[in-house]
Parts: C-alpha cells; sequence; structure tokens
C-alpha cells in the first residue's frame, strides 16, 4: 500500500513485514536504539546490542502463529529500502482499559520527523480497529524524545513502571489512546 499525505512529507510504502525482511529489521531495530537511546539507555548496553541477536528476536516473532494478535509492519522509501517499522497486536498485560498496543516504532535517525511515524502508527491502529480492538498503548521510557510524538498524536500518559536495562533504573511510560478514531483519522 502507498501512503502519500495524511501528513507524510516522503512517499512511504507500507506494507506488512515477511521472513525476507529480517535482516533489515534487524538493522533498523539495532540502529534506531543506539540514536534514539543513546544517553537514556548505558552505552554499554547499546554497544553490545547485535543485528544477529535481533534476527533471532525477529525470526520468533514473525513464526508466531499468523493472526492479529501480533503483526509487523516495514515502511520503505523505495521498495525494498526499510527505513522504518512498526508491530502492534493485543496488550499484553490484560489492560481492563487499552485492549491493543503498539508494541514499537522504529525509524532510522535520518528518516524521522518526516510524517512516517504517523504513517506507521495510523496502520497499527487500523489494523487493531479491523480485529475490534478500538484503543490502545505505547509503552516508551520516559526520556524518549518519542513522547512528544505520542502526546502529538493525541496519547495522554496512563501507567508508568520501573524498568532495568542494561544494569540501570529507568521509567517507561504507557502513552494510551481509550479511542483510536482520531488516530485513525475516521
Amino acid at each position: 500500500m502507498k501512503n502519500e499525505g495524511s501528513g507524510a512529507k516522503l512517499p512511504t510504502i507500507v506494507r506488512e513485514a515477511t521472513h525476507d525482511d529480517i535482516p533489515a529489521l534487524s538493522r533498523v531495530h539495532v540502529d534506531t536504539w543506539r540514536t534514539t537511546d543513546r544517553g537514556i539507555v548505558p552505552d554499554e548496553h547499546l554497544t553490545h546490542l547485535s543485528y544477529e541477536q535481533r534476527a533471532n528476536g525477529w525470526y520468533q516473532i514473525l513464526n508466531r502463529t499468523p493472526d492479529d494478535s501480533h503483526f509487523t509492519y516495514v515502511a520503505e522509501e523505495e521498495p525494498g529500502e526499510i527505513i522504518g517499522f512498526a508491530n502492534g497486536g493485543v496488550e499484553r498485560t490484560s489492560d481492563p482499559v487499552y485492549k491493543g498496543e503498539l508494541m514499537a516504532i522504529d525509524i532510522l535517525q535520518n528518516y524521522q520527523s518526516k510524517g512516517i511515524g504517523r504513517v506507521l502508527a495510523r496502520t497499527v491502529a487500523e489494523r487493531l480497529h479491523l480485529s475490534g480492538l478500538n484503543s490502545m498503548l505505547v509503552w516508551v521510557l520516559a526520556d524518549n524524545p518519542a513522547c512528544q510524538f505520542y502526546a502529538a498524536l493525541g496519547g495522554h500518559p496512563v501507567h508508568e513502571k520501573e524498568l532495568e536495562i542494561g544494569g540501570k533504573l529507568l521509567l517507561e511510560v504507557a502513552y494510551g489512546w481509550a479511542d483510536t478514531k482520531t488516530l485513525r483519522g475516521t
């Protein structure tokens, strides 16, 4: 599906991920952690991230039962050139209000702030809606600049928890949409 407009400044192809995408997903995942979370997550942890380790994780994710409980979309500037991804599905902790979850959006640094994240978030919200899940949350490190992005999309801080990464205790915030109608643009 070709997504132009809707706030996107770049023409972006968004499609469901396949096993062929695992190397690119791994690269985007590790590279965005290293740029976006530098100064938040301990450097030693970021240094030890590897494409191979993430590839194993992506293999497990994409081998799950193909249903709407978990899905991944990739964003491409040109066919075959993955510049970001988003994954989502059923909220993992049985939250009583937020039934869907945007589990991650990662976009290579050179492509951030160009509307791609908005397109990916909308795509995940639409997929959740088609599964009957009209509320959604996303967990993000409290010091991550993406908090501003989620707030700009209409998300509100709804939960907090502490999380240990690389031996450092960090605060994670959940931004929630009680109704994703606005996010979906309907």
